[in-house]
């Protein structure tokens, strides 16, 4: 394993906090530490979670270009379930569920309510 997590700005976690808190339901996780102005989503000892957290240099958070994390989902129905919640959630729609390709891959693309970049997929799919 070569991540460990990967940690996103935020200008208001208690905005975005419900953001994640969906998406990590839906992949079976949860919480995995926090305190405050910062929280992180995962599963100890399980595969890269996902932190937000209010910059350390107490400067503005900002949106990389070219930046994005990328949630693997079981199974196509789940990535679909993913992008509904990213955008019940305050998210906006950054691509519609759907195949990409002809290599089976299958994903959907949203940005979360700070402007990150996320993604959600599934590889083999026919």
């Amino acid at each position: 394993m070569m991540i460990g997590y990967v940690t996103l700005g935020t200008n208001d976690l208690e905005r975005a906090a419900p953001f994640y808190d969906a998406l990590a339901a839906e992949l079976g996780t949860g919480r995995m530490f926090e305190w405050p102005g910062a929280i992180a989503w995962g599963t100890a000892g399980g595969a890269a979670g996902v932190a937000l957290m209010k910059p350390f240099d107490g400067q503005p958070a900002t949106v990389g270009n070219g930046v994005m994390v990328a949630f693997e989902a079981k199974e196509p129905a789940q990535v679909d379930r993913l992008h509904a919640l990213a955008l019940a959630n305050g998210g906006s729609c950054e691509g519609a569920p759907g195949p990409r390709g002809d290599g089976g891959f299958y994903a959907a693309y949203f940005r979360d309510p700070d402007g990150n970049k996320l993604n959600a997929f599934v590889m083999g799919t026919s």
